[in-house]
């Protein structure tokens, strides 16, 4: 039997579907290539945007065309906010939601039982405990992602993701400890810290993400742990100090700010101003020298005028950011945001985001410049073309440079000689590109 496995959205989405890859392998099944035929086809969807339910529903349809007989899986955000949607897709079988990804096996052995389609979807709001699937084994990627929250309680006016995820749940400390240290022993260099709201880690275990990372950065071995996204209310004076006294924890930070705009940031029931996020963003960058602090930018919230854009340009300018992630708002049914009134052309959202992205651009090139002339560890991750290698440094600056031999996951130092377009361009010592 064969499996083949598609994903779309974030990075949790990416190694939920590796550690649901690893249930299949161990139940005998050959895991293939997402294109080629296959008995059983999962679907991990994603409905931050429209786009992401479209292309959901674009991949449904394409692996009925590839094998009519195959058995189809849907799961994930999208078919857990919109399971009769989903189930109303010709070709599905089974629709998930996100919970119960530890039983696809034997769910999947009821559906062929039954001979009929099944939607098992329930409330994720009355779960209380996090969900643990299969230690990732078998994962692709040069950095191990470790999983260690699930769920979001804040309810921002546009997001949908408390609805598709229900509350915080936190994995047990010793149990992300041991998954940690098993991941070190493979061999990884680097392990990042994710969640679906990672700052909100030990709220239901009277707990905070202090305890863990400060615990997390002392395993014997690990060279970078990594932090995922952790909204700025949730860098208390105890993270920081952490992060700070810890060489092995990136100095890179992903503080989504969302809008620039007070007015905005209201709407969008963000629990703080400019402000406060400044403030914080001092604190971050006096206790931590030369970190790079990327962000969450939403344009085109409904209501926000040219004058509420110019001032969330102008604060996202002042805080020089060494990059910002875009997106164009996109109303999610269900969620307040949606309902409001005065929502923003597309031609205006398009004009805006061009804007954002070419300060961005123009950020991270004054960045990277002011690390030209030094050598820095870069964790190697993939072949590219002239061969050359490329991977990131501890900030995730993106670096290019020749290498003789196999170098994928070794952590080599690099010359940082030039800024090219979105990377930087270095050299690895003699020696180094002998090993």
């Amino acid at each position: 039997m064969k499996a083949a496995f598609y994903t779309l959205g974030c990075k949790v989405n990416q190694t939920e579907t590796e550690a649901i890859t690893a249930i299949f392998r161990n139940g005998g099944y050959e895991v293939v290539p997402s294109e080629e035929q296959a008995d059983v086809y999962v679907i991990n969807t994603c409905t931050v945007t429209n786009m992401g339910d479209r292309k959901s529903r674009q991949i449904i349809r394409r692996v009925n065309k590839t094998n009519p007989a195959a058995l189809v899986v849907v799961m994930g955000c999208y078919a857990q906010v919109s399971p009769d949607e989903v189930s109303k897709i010709p070709g599905v079988d089974l629709v998930l939601g996100t919970k119960d990804r530890g039983r696809i096996l034997e769910l999947l052995a009821q559906v062929r039982q039954a001979e009929h389609s099944l939607s098992l979807v329930q409330d994720d709001w009355r779960d209380t405990l996090f969900e643990e699937l299969p230690m990732l084994e078998t994962e692709t990627r040069v950095r191990a992602t470790l999983k260690i929250e699930e769920g979001c309680n804040q309810f921002c006016t546009y997001c949908i993701i408390p609805y598709a995820r229900g509350p915080v749940r936190s994995r047990q400390p010793d149990r992300a400890l041991a998954e940690a240290a098993k991941l070190v022993h493979a061999g990884y260099k680097e392990v990042v810290l994710t969640g679906i709201h990672t700052g909100a880690y030990g709220q239901d275990l009277g707990l905070d993400l202090n305890y863990l990372v400060s615990r997390m950065a002392d395993l014997p071995g690990l060279e970078r742990l990594r932090l995922s996204s952790i909204e700025p209310v949730e860098f208390s004076a105890d993270l920081i100090a952490t992060i700070a006294a810890n060489p092995n924890i990136c100095p890179h930070l992903h503080v989504p700010l969302q809008s620039g705009c007070d007015q905005t940031l209201l709407r969008m029931r963000r629990p703080y101003d400019t402000e406060v996020y400044a403030a914080i963003i001092a604190n971050l960058r006096e206790a931590i020298p030369r970190v790079a602090i990327t962000t969450d930018l939403i344009v085109g919230f409904p209501g926000e005028t040219d004058a509420e854009h110019r001032a969330s340009w102008d604060f996202a300018r002042r805080m020089e950011f060494a990059a910002i992630h875009v997106f164009k708002y996109s109303p999610r049914r269900g969620t307040p945001a949606a309902d409001y009134p005065n929502q923003v052309a597309a031609t205006l959202k398009e004009a805006r985001s061009k804007e954002f992205h070419a300060l961005s651009r123009e950020n991270w090139r004054r960045y990277a410049e002011g690390f030209l002339g030094e050598t820095m560890p870069v964790l190697v991750e993939q072949a590219v073309a002239d061969g050359k290698w490329e991977g990131h440094t501890a900030n995730y600056l993106p670096v290019r440079f020749n290498c003789a031999g196999e170098q994928r996951g070794q952590l080599v130092d690099v010359s940082l000689r030039q800024v090219a377009d979105g990377y930087m361009l270095g050299a690895v010592n003699f020696s180094q590109s002998e090993g």
